[in-house]
């Protein structure tokens, strides 16, 4: 009786740390990036990701040039059928106003398939090459 206490137990913690799909800290949290570049008029520019547990998400871009005080657009959102950015998605969070190093997007997100748009929200009187880092679990 006692080794099933113990293997109840054993059970109980795994599946309430992240080994068992439970919330990830945020320091062990991967890192992607995204790259692309924004042209006026331009479609939103997607790219899917994949958070495997519970935890924090943050984005923000690293670079924005030629104009780097440019003020571009983030959206997040669940990815449609089979992980694709295309189609139906389920919107998240949305920044109009994104800036370079100023962090978009921090809060809890269940783990799933997600897609990062980055649009025009201010007019662009050129276009501006980006790049965007997602941290999530």
């Amino acid at each position: 009786m006692h080794s099933k206490l113990l293997a109840a137990a054993a059970l109980v913690v795994c599946c309430v740390s992240a080994a068992c799909g439970g919330i990830t800290d945020p320091s062990q949290n991967a890192t992607e990036t995204f790259t692309g570049v924004l042209n006026h008029g331009g479609p939103i520019q997607f790219f899917p990701f994949t958070s495997s547990k519970n935890g924090e998400i943050s984005a923000k871009f690293t670079s924005l040039t030629p104009v780097s005080q440019a003020i571009v657009g983030v959206l997040l959102a669940q990815a449609g059928s089979g992980g694709s950015c295309a189609g139906d998605l389920g919107l998240v969070n949305r920044n109009d106003f994104a800036q370079l190093n100023v962090s978009v997007f921090l809060g809890q997100l269940p783990g799933r398939q997600y897609c990062i748009g980055v649009y025009e929200s201010q007019t662009l009187t050129q276009a501006e090459n980006f790049t965007v880092t997602v941290s999530h679990p």
